[in-house]
């Protein structure tokens, strides 16, 4: 890992009207628009799921250095983020995040260390730590 700090740098554009695009050096341009929520299309990414998307990007990424680091061999991971968006005092906001993940371990593997890396993970993740909302992990550890 390179020092900190780090600067990441994205790049909208639009037009009045239609799709934003969003471009970062050396990333492919990913097109977006509001959610079918906000009267929106809902057939394109939107701020709100690029967020949720983050979330269950960055758990999975924090998991398999938490787990390297600890010699836990695994699997697979699956895991799906869920944000809950309301208004709090004329702001609309995500209030609360739930991460549900299933583990599929091998046989023989201490499941309460891989249930101990995935609360660690949890706690360890830049995105969640990044927001206000709270965030709730809900996981799953299976035997393959």
């Amino acid at each position: 890992m390179q020092d900190l700090p780090h600067l990441y740098s994205v790049h909208a554009t639009a037009a009045q009207d239609g799709y934003v695009s969003v471009k970062a050096d050396d990333l492919s341009e990913i097109v977006t628009a509001p959610p079918a929520e906000f009267g929106g299309p809902g057939d394109k990414w939107s701020p709100e799921s690029l967020l949720v998307a983050s979330i269950a990007d960055c758990f999975i990424l924090t998991f398999r250095a938490v787990s390297r680091a600890s010699k836990l061999d695994w699997a697979n991971i699956t895991c799906t983020a869920e944000g809950k968006l309301e208004r709090i005092e004329r702001n609309t906001q995500f209030t609360q995040i739930t991460v549900k993940v299933t583990l599929i371990v091998p046989e023989g593997t201490d499941t309460e260390k891989a249930e101990r890396l995935l609360h660690k993970s949890e706690e360890a993740c830049l995105i969640t730590n990044s927001l206000k909302a709270s965030s709730h992990l809900e996981a799953i550890v299976q035997i393959a």
